[in-house]
Formats: C-alpha cells, sequence, structure tokens
C-alpha cells in the first residue's frame, strides 16, 4: 500500500502569511510506523501545532511535557522568515547525528556561524541572522576592549607628568637659567648641583622644619617616593676619533668625533676610582639604547649612582664637578631615576638627556613615562582583570572563526583588506597578553629586590618603554577595531559610499600620487639645501618634508624663509603655494569628487542588502500577533468556562469542558493539559475554587498580554516614524522584502475580497488602505479558527495514518501466512513413500523452522502466537489429507 505524505499548513496570524510544507513519503512513513498509542500520536500532534502555530503554544501547558517541549520548539523555529521545511524524521545519517563528532561539529557550526562560513547568497534569511549576529558579537568584543583601555589610562597621568616637568625643567639655577635652557658644560652643573638636587631630596617642610619621620624621607612634593637611588652615566668619544687637516696638525693636538659606535671610548680616565671613571658595558648595566637628537647612544658608559641622602648625593657630584667629569670627550649626560605615587598608584620614570655635539655646547631633552605597572591593586582594577579576561575568550573565539575561514577559503581568505586586519588585531592582542604576564611578574621581582636594598639602582627604563609600547600596541588596536566596524554594516548602502569611493578611484590617485610626490620631493629637496643651514623647519631632509605638508595645512613661517633668503624665499613659497596647493591638491580633490559623484549615482539605483526597519517591523508585528492570539484564547476559555456547566450544579466536569472546547476548535492534547493543570485533586472534576484559581490566574494574563500589546503597539508605531523619515530617499528604489511579505499581502488581499459587504472597518489597526476591508479583530479570529481547524484536521489524519498502517501490517502477515501454508502442503505431497512417523517429524521440523524464521523477521511480519498454533493444527490435518490422497493415487495406479 502506497504511503500517504503528510501536510500541514501553517498561517501566520497578523502578517496573513501563509506557507504550505510537505513531508518527503520515507519521513511520513517512517512516523506512521512510530505512532502506536494515544500519547504519541498527542505528543506528535502538540509539536506540529508547536512547529505550524506560533500562537498555538501557551504558557498554560507548562506543565505538560509533550505541549511545553512543543512550545520549546515553537520559540526556536518561529525566526524571522519561518524555516519551511520540515525535515524527514531520519535521513540516514542517525550515526552522525547522534555521535560526538557530529554533534561536535554542529555545536561549532553553531557558534562560529558567519556570512564567510556559510552560503547565504540564495539564502536571504540566513544572510539577516548571520549578519546581525555578527554586528552584535562584534559590539560586545567593541564594548569589552572600550573598558579595558579606558581602564588602563586616566586623566591623572598628565597631571602627575605635569607636576614631575615643572619640577625638573622649569626650576631655575642660581644663574637663571633651566634645564631646558642648558648650552653648555657650566649650565648643566649648575642644574646638576641646584635644581636637581633639590628636586630629589626634600629633606624640609615648607616651614623650614626638618622630616624627623625616616618614613618620610625621600619624597618628592611629600606624596611621590623615590625608588632607590638615582643614576647618572655619560658617554664618551676617543681622542683620535676624527682626522685633522693638515694645515692644522701643528696648532691642534685633539680631535673629537661625533658620536658613533666606532668612536666610542671605553679606556678609563681621571680618578679611575669607581665606576664614574672606568667604562661598563651595556651588558653589564643591563641598560639600552637611547636614540637622541643627534645619534643614538649605546646603553654603557661611565656611571655613578648617588645617594639615599642628599648630603651623600651632594658629596658625589661635587667630586666629578671638580674631577671634570664632563669634559670634550663627553657626548651626553643622562640622569634616571624612578618615583611612584602610592595615592593614584603610578609610576614616573625620568630621564633627563643633555648632548654636547662636536660643535660645542648642548641642548637637552627628556622623557617623562608615566605607566601603571602595579596593574590589579583597586577594586576597579580588578573588574579591568575581569574584562580582559573576556576580551582574550573574544581573542580564542575570532581565533577559531578565522582558521575555520581559512579552512574553508583557502587562499582566497587572503585576498580581503578585513581579513588581514583580523589577523594584525589578534596578533597584537597575544603579544599584549604575552607582555602583560612578563610585566606583572618581573615588576614583581624587581619590587621585591629593592625592598630588600634600597640603596641599588631601580632600572625601570626597559619595562617602562615597553608598557608605553604595550599602551601604544593597545591604542592601535582599538583603533583598527573601530575601524572594522565598517565590515559588518555593510549592508546598508549609505555605509559602503565611502569604501565603494576609494576603490573605484584607487588606480586614478595611484596614478596621479606619483606625479605629485615627484613635484613635492623635488621642492622638499630644494628647501633643504637653500635653507637647511638658516632656517631650523629645514635643517634635515626628512623635517623638510614635514615642513612642506604644514604649509598646506597652512601652518608656516614665511618670515624665516624671507630672513634666510630675501629673493630665494619669497619664490620658493609662491612656486610652492600655486604648484602644489592650488594646483595638484586641487587635482586630487577633483578625482574624488567625481568618483563620488558616480559612487553615488550607481549606489541610488541599487537597493539594501535587507531594511533593518523593515526586518524590525516584521519581528514587532509577529510578537504583537503572538501576543493578539494568547489573548483571543484566554478570551475563549473564559468564555467556555461560563457556558460549558450544562447541569448548573457549579461543577465543571471534563466532559462538559471537553464538549465546549471541542467546540471552539481546540485539540484534545490542548484540552486534556488545561484541564489538568487546574484539577488539583485529579477527580475530574473542577469545583468552584478551582475554577475561581483559573479565572484568576486567566485575568491576570490577559492584563499582562494587554499590557505587552500597548507597549508593542507604541514600539511599532515609534519604529515607523522612524523608518519612514529613514527611507524617504530611497522609496522609489526599494521593494518588499522575501516571500513572507508577498504572502502577507496576497493573503491580506484575498481576506479582503472574501468579507466584502462584512462589517464596517471599526479597527483603526488595519492598514488595507480602503474602506471596505475587514477588521483585524475578525481577520485574526477567522485565522485562529481556521488554524484550530487544520491542527484538529492534522491529528484526525495521523490517526487514520496509524489505523490504515496496522491494517496493512495485518494484510501483509496473513499473506505471508498463505504463501507458508502452501509451501507446506506441497512439500507434504511430495513425501509419497515415507511412513506416517517420518511425515509427521519432517512436517514438526518445517513447521518450526518457518515459526522461527517468522520470530527473527520485523516486528510489522511477526504473527501472533495464536496464529501460529492454528497453522501447526492446519498442517497436521494437511499431513493426513496429503496421506489419504496418496493412497487413493497409488490404489488408482
Amino acid at each position: 500500500m502506497a504511503s500517504r505524505p503528510a501536510s500541514a499548513r501553517s498561517r501566520k496570524s497578523a502578517s496573513g502569511a501563509e506557507q504550505q510544507q510537505t513531508q518527503p513519503q520515507a519521513s511520513s512513513a517512517k512516523s506512521r510506523r512510530t505512532v502506536h498509542d494515544d500519547d504519541v500520536v498527542r505528543a506528535g500532534s502538540a509539536q506540529s501545532r508547536g512547529q505550524l502555530g506560533g500562537s498555538q503554544a501557551w504558557e498554560a501547558n507548562a506543565d505538560n511535557p509533550t505541549t511545553s517541549a512543543a512550545a520549546d520548539q515553537l520559540e526556536n523555529s518561529s525566526n524571522f522568515g519561518s524555516q519551511a521545511a520540515i525535515m524527514p524524521a531520519n535521513n540516514g545519517t542517525d550515526d552522525e547525528a547522534t555521535g560526538c563528532w557530529g554533534k561536535f561539529k554542529r555545536g561549532v557550526r553553531a557558534v562560529w556561524m558567519t556570512k564567510d562560513t556559510e552560503d547565504v547568497s540564495q539564502n536571504a534569511e540566513l544572510k539577516i541572522k548571520t549578519t546581525l549576529r555578527e554586528l552584535v558579537m562584534y559590539c560586545l568584543f567593541l564594548v569589552v576592549i572600550c573598558i579595558l583601555t579606558f581602564g588602563m589610562t586616566s586623566s591623572t597621568m598628565y597631571y602627575y607628568t605635569f607636576v614631575m616637568n615643572s619640577l625638573f625643567l622649569t626650576t631655575p639655577t642660581a644663574s637663571g637659567a633651566t634645564f631646558t635652557s642648558v648650552k653648555n658644560f657650566a649650565d648643566w652643573w649648575g642644574f646638576a648641583q641646584g635644581p636637581l638636587i633639590s628636586g630629589l631630596y626634600w629633606d624640609t617642610w615648607y616651614n623650614n622644619a626638618n622630616v624627623t619621620d625616616p618614613r618620610e624621607r625621600n619624597f618628592i612634593y611629600y606624596e611621590n617616593k623615590l625608588l632607590g637611588v638615582p643614576r647618572m652615566r655619560q658617554v664618551r668619544v676617543r681622542n683620535d676619533s676624527c682626522s685633522i687637516a693638515t694645515d692644522f696638525r701643528a696648532n691642534i693636538r685633539a680631535c673629537y668625533a661625533m658620536y658613533s659606535g666606532s668612536a666610542e671610548s671605553r679606556e678609563p680616565f681621571g680618578y679611575m676610582n669607581s665606576t664614574a671613571w672606568n667604562y661598563s658595558t651595556e651588558q653589564q648595566l643591563d641598560g639600552r639604547g637611547y636614540s637622541g637628537k643627534l645619534a643614538t647612544y649605546n646603553g654603557g658608559g661611565y656611571y655613578i649612582d648617588l645617594g639615599r641622602s642628599r648630603e651623600e648625593s651632594t658629596a658625589k657630584i661635587d667630586e666629578l664637578f671638580h674631577g671634570l667629569w664632563i669634559d670634550r670627550a663627553t657626548r651626553a649626560v643622562f640622569i634616571d631615576f624612578t618615583v611612584y605615587n602610592a595615592n593614584i598608584n603610578l609610576f614616573c620614570v625620568i630621564k633627563l638627556i643633555a648632548e654636547f655635539p662636536a660643535t660645542g655646547g648642548g641642548f637637552t631633552s627628556w622623557e617623562f613615562r608615566t605607566v601603571k605597572l602595579l596593574r590589579y591593586v583597586e577594586p576597579i582594577d580588578y573588574f579591568v582583570l575581569a574584562c580582559e579576561c573576556i576580551f582574550m575568550l573574544f581573542i580564542c573565539y575570532y581565533i577559531v572563526e578565522e582558521i575555520i575561514e581559512i579552512k574553508r577559503h583557502k587562499l582566497a581568505y587572503f585576498s580581503s583588506f578585513w581579513n588581514w586586519l583580523d589577523i594584525v588585531v589578534i596578533v597584537i592582542a597575544l603579544v599584549c597578553a604575552a607582555f602583560n604576564i612578563y610585566r606583572t611578574i618581573s615588576v614583581g621581582n624587581k619590587l621585591t629586590r629593592l625592598l630588600e636594598d634600597e640603596t641599588q639602582y631601580p632600572d625601570f627604563d626597559f619595562l617602562s618603554f615597553w608598557q608605553e609600547q604595550f599602551n601604544q600596541a593597545i591604542a592601535i588596536t582599538v583603533f583598527f577595531a573601530w575601524v572594522k566596524i565598517f565590515k559588518y554594516i555593510s549592508f546598508n548602502k549609505t555605509m559602503t559610499q565611502l569604501s565603494s569611493t576609494l576603490g573605484a578611484c584607487a588606480k586614478d590617485l595611484l596614478g596621479f600620487a606619483v606625479m605629485f610626490f615627484i613635484v613635492f620631493f623635488a621642492f622638499a629637496q630644494l628647501g633643504y639645501l637653500i635653507f637647511g643651514t638658516k632656517v631650523e623647519d629645514f635643517r634635515e631632509f626628512q623635517q623638510a618634508i614635514f615642513t612642506l605638508f604644514r604649509i598646506i595645512l597652512g601652518d608656516f613661517d614665511f618670515a624665516s624663509l624671507q630672513n634666510a633668503h630675501r629673493v630665494l624665499g619669497p619664490i620658493y613659497f609662491i612656486l610652492y603655494v600655486f604648484f602644489v596647493f592650488f594646483v595638484l591638491i586641487n587635482m586630487f580633490l577633483a578625482i574624488i569628487n567625481d568618483t563620488y559623484s558616480e559612487v553615488k549615482s550607481n549606489l541610488a539605483n541599487q537597493p539594501n542588502d535587507f531594511e533593518m526597519t523593515d526586518y524590525f517591523k516584521q519581528r514587532a508585528g509577529r510578537v504583537l500577533d503572538k501576543l493578539h492570539l494568547r489573548r483571543d484564547k484566554i478570551v475563549d476559555i473564559q468564555l467556555a468556562m461560563q457556558s460549558a456547566d450544562m447541569n448548573n450544579d457549579r461543577q465543571l466536569d471534563f466532559e462538559e469542558w471537553r464538549t465546549e472546547l471541542k467546540m471552539r476548535g481546540y485539540a484534545d492534547g490542548e484540552i486534556e493539559a488545561l484541564f489538568a493543570r487546574y484539577d488539583m485533586d485529579g477527580d475530574r472534576v473542577l469545583d468552584e475554587d478551582e475554577q475561581r484559581k483559573m479565572q484568576w490566574e486567566l485575568e491576570g494574563q490577559k492584563a499582562a498580554l494587554n499590557s505587552q500589546i500597548e507597549s508593542e503597539r507604541a514600539e511599532q508605531q515609534r519604529q515607523g516614524s522612524a523608518g519612514v523619515g529613514a527611507d524617504d530617499g530611497d522609496a522609489d528604489n526599494d521593494e518588499l522584502a522575501g516571500d513572507d511579505r508577498d504572502g502577507a499581502v496576497s493573503l491580506r488581499g484575498s481576506m479582503r475580497s472574501a468579507t466584502r459587504g462584512g462589517r464596517p472597518n471599526t479597527s483603526g489597526s488595519n492598514s488595507g488602505g480602503g474602506g471596505s476591508g475587514v477588521p483585524i479583530d475578525e481577520f485574526t479570529t477567522l485565522s485562529r479558527r481556521v488554524d484550530r481547524m487544520e491542527h484538529s484536521i492534522g491529528g484526525i489524519v495521523n490517526r487514520i495514518d496509524s489505523v490504515l498502517l496496522k491494517l496493512e501490517s495485518m494484510e501483509r502477515a496473513k499473506l505471508k501466512r498463505r504463501e507458508t501454508m502452501s509451501r507446506l502442503l506441497d512439500s507434504i505431497g511430495e513425501c509419497e513413500g515415507d511412513s506416517e512417523a517420518e511425515k509427521r517429524e519432517k512436517m514438526e521440523r518445517m513447521v518450526r523452522q518457518e515459526l522461527e524464521r517468522w520470530g527473527g523477521a520485523g516486528e510489522e511480519e511477526t504473527p501472533p502466537a495464536a496464529a501460529a498454533a492454528e497453522s501447526e493444527h492446519q498442517l497436521e490435518s494437511a499431513s493426513g489429507r496429503g496421506s489419504g490422497s496418496a493412497a487413493s493415487k497409488r490404489s488408482n495406479r
């Protein structure tokens, strides 16, 4: 018997979208074979109602496992653009579906599903879901990284740096000079013996009273603890590091070149009694090089560590002063020290540099690194730590996502700019995480050694330098993270104008950039050669390039050019402004403007991938429709309670309840579940208290639904008004998105034409646009009743299919028995020469074999035991007839 395909239709209540879904024949036959009792049929009916009508699964069935499972399945399956296909119950992949590896692959696919890992070109619904999911996930990642970065810095860092900067850079010496105005050796010694010592050691209060408590000593500004001792270090060059012209060799005996690694002096000098007069390598000092204004200096040199008190440090500086520690061979002097403010948990690592070039004189530079090396002290720091852990979870998540995308796209993955941006962000994040662990361990070890011996120099220069690089790397990561958000909002054509414009004019810009930079670098070299010896802004070639860029932005010093050369200065400035500013820059802008106009005209005729406003409108409409149906269902149940008590005994028994709800189109599963929810004593009768409880709960649910409906309506109206303003410019180019909206329009039109001449439209929510449409309430009620009728018919069809399946199984078993009987009788007829005992033994053996074969067959083909006994009895009687017929045949013969 041919199996019948089971069909189901679901009508989307408010939108009116109608879809028909048909199961494959194999799935239908298998489902009919598995349905053997009323409970399974009821569960299947509830499940089909949960899949086909979202409005039929409601909170009252929460205690029933079958209906609650159906409701859960409804919530999972009633997303935008409902999944139409009802998949077969078994497609031959049971091992993969139930195996651990199959579950793992499905879980990975569900968690890391993106537009690049799924084929969304032919599935608009999947594209919308993945796009919104990626956008929401990335926004969470962006929030976490912003919290993390803002938790690492604060405005207090600036003020801390400003205070230290003012103390050591602007405090005047006895001669009125400051560190920033140091021009020679004498100025530097005046700073070292005056503002430096006074700034490092605060031994008296503001009233000139001495600081007596040893725990309050070595605090700058009474708040910032000086860690360990300061260090002074210099690098020198050899006397024979340069060559003297032949004409001056008789008069000039000493020659000290500019600093370089080959010219560096490593010989002892002066008193030669300490590290201040003997060279120490960079490895011995555990230092690092420094790039100054004139050269990059080695991390080694001649150093001295000052003391913990003013007197000790003053004595050491006086010794260096009288021993001419700084002389013509000195090329740079470094002063390094570190202070810590416990109030704000910040370190300030200070480096003061004085460079003395071969030209004579000197100039200064400085570095103030305010960093947070102890990261986890206050409660807010532990919150930042939690954000860091979440950030690393996101990084692991995106690592797996990128691996999946590389596995799918192979080398084509690296052709996308966004993918390279992902890789850069992931690599920077991993490097920063590794440094975060290293810094935490290293700072703890350094502080432990420092607290054991405070007379040593605390070298925080390396850690502070890489902490600054860490902060800058995190800042770059945040920048890239903000730029990358364009990848997730590219579904809107307005958001793609920038990338489309740059992509369209890239070739033109690249070709024109060659011409621009030829002219630009020609002017830069010309300015460097003409004004490099007289104008500071052109002192170096790279500095001349930056100066010309500043002129484009309007920042220039025309007076310095004119003073450098009264004729060439103005000519150079006028030619540069004319050719570069008025001609070349405006040609750049013309190329971009022309391309932008073309891109905008093309985008105007191109629809968006999907309209976000329409999507949320449809989602809100579905929620509103479900709330309407649930409220109408509660009203139906309340009316049924009033009219079901036919004998007026104030007792509502199950049969009365079932009869009334059956008339209203409810299925047996729903009726049974709702009745059992309130039948506390299980006597199949609802007394007055139970009815009162049901009425009270229904009223509460109805009030809650009314408030939700009102809030959803207000939200939908707000979104609608916002969407009108946003979509006016593209109204002529947009189309209805998806088959669901088309189905909703056609169904509403058919319902209007079918109900012409009915009651006038009294509901303001009908959007038909004409005056003859039916109200939305009547349409909703009619749609609900049709759904109930379809669900009831679906249950009946399932039961009929079950009965037909059993009849078909019985018919097959009957035919099988007939075939077996015929085969046995033929076997008996062939045994003419055997005795009666042999015939009986052979017949018993053949019957047992058939019974064993039937017992090993499938469940459908196994005959009952009574049928087996009956067949054996028939075989025995047939054997007698067979023997008699054989004897008659022999007599006739």
